[in-house]
């Protein structure tokens, strides 16, 4: 499914990053409140894809590992005699 779903994400993001863009260069009257959001919602929108990118599988992995140890770990119960 990470294949499936790479590319989709990694548009959709690059496409509202770029969306963006013209607030961080703008101009006229209230440009500095314009200039101000759009520079948060630029930065914060490329460290969400990178962080997302990044650490969403190893979370995944690293959830996956503990869940398969955990149960390899845990002794069977004996049904009980009598």
């Amino acid at each position: 499914a990470a294949h499936t779903r790479f590319r989709p994400i990694l548009m959709t993001s690059l496409a509202f990053i770029l969306g963006v863009v013209p607030l961080v260069y703008a101009e006229g009257a209230s440009a500095s409140s314009r200039q101000a959001l759009g520079t948060a919602v630029f930065g914060g929108m490329i460290g969400v894809t990178v962080l997302g990118l990044l650490f969403t599988p190893f979370l995944f992995a690293v959830f996956q590992w503990l869940s398969e140890r955990r149960t390899r770990t845990v002794p069977a119960t004996e049904p009980p005699t009598g």
